[in-house]
């Protein structure tokens, strides 16, 4: 079950990514100013497309920065 839209398997990867761009963008707003409710469904909608991202890029690249070495040298 999904909070809300399509579930995120049935999404091409552009359309996962793209939802995923906006649910970041509209974060901040929906958790100092959404409703329990509008917090709630967002969050369990940002939890399942970043599931799926993960799923179908379990190799994806990591910034050698945001690792914890890479913060030491920062």
């Amino acid at each position: 079950m999904t909070a809300m839209g399509i579930d995120p398997a049935q999404l091409s990867d552009e359309d996962v990514i793209r939802e995923l761009r906006q649910l970041h963008m509209t974060r901040s707003d929906t958790f100092f100013h959404g409703s329990d409710d509008a917090l709630a469904t967002h969050t369990q909608r940002t939890n399942e497309l970043e599931a799926e991202y993960l799923r179908r890029y379990p190799e994806r690249e990591v910034d050698p920065g945001r690792l914890r070495e890479g913060a030491r040298q920062r």
